[in-house]
């Protein structure tokens, strides 16, 4: 494949994953159908949609976690969601503290929030806020003396989550337009970076792991939630088991994340598997730690603008 046929290819992804989130978004607005099924119908290849008719249980398995919620591949066809996503993950407390419309909105594969740990006065940022459950939910654990920024690309989103934000009343909440891979804040703007089933969707892997480095503070950390593939699956195995946009064809393998989030910087990178998404292919929790020192040809120094005060409070 030419650079040029690839690039195309690229933009192509990145305009479905747009344009299939951003039906999910006015599919909450107005108040129709999941946005689950919303987000995954009509994704099936051929071949999926024969491994469905033929393998129940294959498609009772793949039904978790692709358009971060349930398989591209579900029953028949239908749009069926398993409960075991999306807002399902969330508990009853958690439910309650958000908007209706943001709690509809949830597409995700885990609860970052709770990964994170997040504490009272800390910056969170959460790399494709969606419908901004996860943004408010960080508000709230971090309090008013803390900020909690959403990024996503999708327009849709954005707007949904401006009004779940007036809904909920949240005043240290801020949402910004633009990609996960090109964050619109400053080097070290924030404590803690959390997303929810979200990286596996980029084209640029490595560049968002980079961005992810570059807006902590130093000692900071990451708190994801991700459908992560075994190490023995190559990608057409991966691209096999479900679409791009479905959450599964554009998944890491745990050894790729590790190694990616090393070379990027991060410490104490850890990938847990938690529940299947797919044969070979699970929802994980992926941490890892900025350093307070970065290494250098005579030792090591503190981190460029690890200088107290330099980053004080919620950035515009």
């Amino acid at each position: 494949m030419s650079t040029d046929s690839h690039l195309h290819e690229l933009v192509e992804l990145q305009e479905q994953v747009r344009a299939r989130y951003a039906e999910a978004a006015r599919s909450v607005t107005a108040g129709g159908a999941n946005p689950l099924a919303m987000v995954t119908s009509g994704c099936c290849t051929p071949t999926q949609a024969a491994t469905e008719h033929t393998d129940q249980h294959t498609d009772q398995q793949a039904g978790g976690e692709a358009g971060c919620g349930e398989s591209c591949c579900t029953a028949g066809g239908s749009g069926v969601v398993d409960e075991a996503f999306g807002a399902g993950l969330y508990g009853t407390q958690e439910q309650g503290e958000v908007p209706a419309e943001a709690l509809a909105a949830s597409l995700g594969c885990g609860n970052p929030t709770a990964v994170a740990a997040l504490h009272e006065g800390e910056r969170v940022l959460d790399l494709g806020s969606g419908g901004g459950i996860d943004v408010l939910l960080s508000a709230r654990r971090v309090g008013t003396t803390g900020f909690a920024y959403g990024v996503d690309m999708t327009q849709e989103m954005l707007d949904l989550a401006e009004a779940n934000r007036a809904k909920a009343g949240a005043t240290n909440v801020q949402f910004l337009k633009g990609t996960i891979e090109d964050v619109p804040l400053p080097d070290g703007a924030v404590d803690v970076v959390i997303s929810n089933c979200v990286v596996n969707l980029s084209t640029d892997k490595p560049a968002v792991l980079a961005e992810m480095f570059r807006v902590l503070t130093p000692g900071g950390r990451i708190g994801i939630s991700d459908v992560v593939a075994e190490d023995h699956l190559t990608p057409a195995d991966r691209a096999q088991r479900g679409s791009y946009v479905g959450c599964i064809a554009g998944a890491l393998t745990r050894t790729e994340y590790l190694d990616g989030l090393t070379e990027v910087g991060f410490v104490e990178a850890t990938v847990d598997f938690t529940h299947e998404a797919a044969p070979g292919m699970h929802s994980a929790i992926v941490r890892a730690t900025k350093p307070l020192t970065t290494p250098t040809e005579h030792g090591t120094e503190p981190h460029p603008g690890f200088v107290a005060g330099l980053v004080t409070g919620p950035t515009a």
